[in-house]
């Protein structure tokens, strides 16, 4: 390392510092305004061969190395976070797995229009319960015949609505932990995939970041990347690789920042000269300078050991760790500088401190590159005696619900079912509370999401909330972005918070965020057309159907007429829900009655805990009576 990049890095430096000056810098406060995805700069970058930078010419990509991709995402980024954050993602996460893992099939049908910049790729890996833990997967995969069958949910996804190729994970051997996770190219568009919430979020808004929801999806069998029970593998390689890209963001952020508050302060005068002269203001400029030139180091280092195919896993972490860490001190101290006027809207550093936070949390947050940094230098802590195996489905965000999902049937069955069931509970629906009761003070609530469609359609829970004699609420976009109800009326972890007994769900899918609203409520009730939709999983009765069709039936099921005063609020005890069948088989020796829990392995013949009975040794014998294990039987 040269401590500074040769010639060529330079003169490209300039290139495309000259791009985001003319194509980025002048749009970006209107992209952060309006959480705007920037398409037609992504084409023209797309246009220039550089959406492909570090991938070979025969795959379309423009031949460059490693070094030159970290210097693209920095120029892009000290100009916006979010342009150099939608182009990282889809160099490092989204097509970075298919070049390294893909069959020559794959990159010639995938790579190929993504690397020429015809295509935008992403990378769905996290999920409400499996975020820094990626063993907490719950997509699935289910092989059958020439196709598996792709079900589950996807959040926080870079790109998630604007990509067209997807490198998903999922598992396709349950029980097993991160062993059973494989990963599959997706295309957007395919017959069960839909986008669910887009995100507004607090810094890079012009990126757009999705949910992603997959019910019944079809992916043919040629298009598992890799090899069945790779995909944890996959994923890690390709996040260690990402991070020299979130790095890179991190620095370009830091830099746009110092030279924004370098210029200010040098026209700012008080007190008789410039307050860049000012010690106090000059010592904040001479940190600010010497963290980035060491996170730079960090970043260039990293990036060359990738670019020389060494191992960089540690380097590439302590890039991310440091670099970001830095960009938030340097966007800090860049607001600082400006005063009052680095506080309000409009001003390049105010954006660049939002951008920076999220560079310390996405692709491992800080707290995982230490753990990851750590190891390195540590090496693997001492063996643990605890169970690795998955359970059946980690805990629900609601806590345990009955989860009496209705799919099939007519809508009048499914209505007079889950009727009969609430009446059951103890629900009298002779009684009722006014539709304007405040939400942390209800008894019941009939709450709309997005899935109602038209502003029209509230019709339909304002009926549903007289006949079952409940107030109205709402998921948050209903509230703030359609604002068919007052804000004060929407339930989630940041509204008001439904601790009563009957929630009623319509048309809302269950993003984590509104579900930590009604952890407390006795009985929740769903009502979806999205059989896959995550309020399902949270659910004690559920339907699914179209709420046009549904919510009249249930009205109708529900009236009975005015309605007399509810008496003061009893709380309905929450029924214990039947145990799950774990996901993994108990065998039993037919000898002598011993169960093989996978759960427990076999610790005196060196079969560690998490192995289920199919991947024993042949020559494994039961522990207490020496059965073969072909005489072992399922429990």
């Amino acid at each position: 390392m040269q401590f500074r990049v040769d010639e060529a890095h330079e003169k490209f430096r300039e290139e495309i510092r000259a791009f985001a000056e003319k194509e980025i810098k002048p749009y970006a406060f209107q992209w952060d305004r309006e959480n705007k995805f920037p398409r037609e700069m992504i084409t023209k970058l797309g246009q220039k061969g550089w959406l492909g930078l570090p991938f070979p010419k025969e795959y379309g990509g423009a031949g460059m190395d490693i070094m030159s991709y970290a210097i693209a995402i920095e120029e892009l980024a000290r100009c916006d976070g979010g342009c150099g954050t939608i182009v990282s993602a889809h160099i490092s996460l989204g097509s970075w797995p298919i070049y390294a893992f893909g069959t020559e099939e794959q990159k010639k049908k995938y790579l190929v229009p993504l690397a020429k910049g015809e295509k935008l790729a992403a990378f769905g890996l996290t999920e409400p319960n499996a975020g820094s833990d990626a063993g907490g997967t719950e997509t699935t995969a289910v092989l059958e015949g020439d196709h598996y069958v792709l079900n589950g949910e996807k959040i926080f996804i870079t790109n998630g609505g604007e990509a067209d190729t997807y490198v998903i994970f999922a598992v396709t051997t349950p029980g097993i932990g991160t062993r059973g996770i494989s990963a599959f190219i997706v295309e957007s568009g395919w017959e069960g995939f839909t986008i669910g919430d887009h995100y507004d979020k607090l810094g890079i808004r012009s990126s757009a970041t999705a949910q992603l929801l997959f019910e019944d999806v079809i992916v043919p069998k040629e298009n598992l990347l890799g090899k069945e029970g790779q995909g944890f593998k996959i994923a890690m390689e390709t996040l260690d690789g990402g991070r020299v890209g979130v790095a890179g963001q991190a620095l370009g952020i830091a830099q746009g920042a110092y030279e924004s508050c370098m210029a200010y302060a040098k026209d700012r005068v008080q007190f008789g000269k410039p307050i860049a002269f000012q010690e106090a203001i000059s010592f904040k400029i001479a940190d600010m300078a010497t963290n980035i030139r060491a996170a730079r180091m960090l970043v260039y280092s990293a990036a060359e050991m990738k670019d020389q195919h060494i191992p960089q896993g540690m380097e590439a972490a302590m890039a991310k760790q440091f670099a970001s860490d830095t960009a938030l001190h340097v966007a800090q101290e860049a607001v600082q500088i400006y005063g009052g006027n680095g506080y309000l809207k409009g001003m390049d550093v105010e954006r660049f401190y939002r951008d920076a936070k999220i560079t310390q949390i996405y692709e491992g947050t800080n707290e995982i590159m230490r753990v990851v940094i750590s190891a390195h230098i540590l090496g693997k802590p001492p063996k643990k005696e605890t169970p690795i195996l998955a359970s059946s489905s980690t805990s629900n965000v609601t806590g345990p619900r009955k989860k009496i999902v209705m799919k099939k049937g007519t809508a009048q069955e499914k209505v007079d079912a889950l009727v009969e069931n609430l009446k059951a509970d103890g629900y009298d629906f002779t009684v009722g509370i006014p539709a304007d009761t405040p939400i942390g003070e209800a008894e019941r609530v009939v709450s709309a999401g997005k899935g109602i469609g038209s502003k029209d359609n509230m019709k339909l829970i304002e009926d549903l909330a007289a006949a079952a004699g409940a107030a109205i609420g709402s998921s948050r976009p209903v509230a703030e972005t359609l604002q068919y109800v007052p804000i004060e009326r929407y339930v989630g972890m940041s509204g008001q918070k439904f601790r009563g007994n009957l929630y009623i769900a319509c048309g809302i899918s269950g993003a984590i965020q509104h579900l930590k609203g009604i952890i407390d409520a006795s009985t929740i009730v769903a009502i979806n057309k999205n059989a896959n939709a995550p309020i399902f999983k949270n659910c004690d009765y559920g339907i699914v159907g179209d709420v046009n069709e549904i919510l009249p039936l249930l009205t109708k099921a529900l009236d009975t007429g005015k309605k007399k005063p509810a008496p003061p609020m009893k709380k309905i005890k929450r029924p214990t829900p039947k145990k799950e069948k774990p996901p993994y088989k108990i065998m039993v020796c037919d000898g002598c009655g011993y169960e093989y829990d996978p759960m427990k392995g076999d610790p005196a013949a060196d079969i560690p805990p998490g192995t289920t009975f199919e991947r024993l040794p042949e020559d494994w014998t039961c522990p207490d009576c020496a059965e073969p294990k072909s005489n072992f039987q399922e429990a």
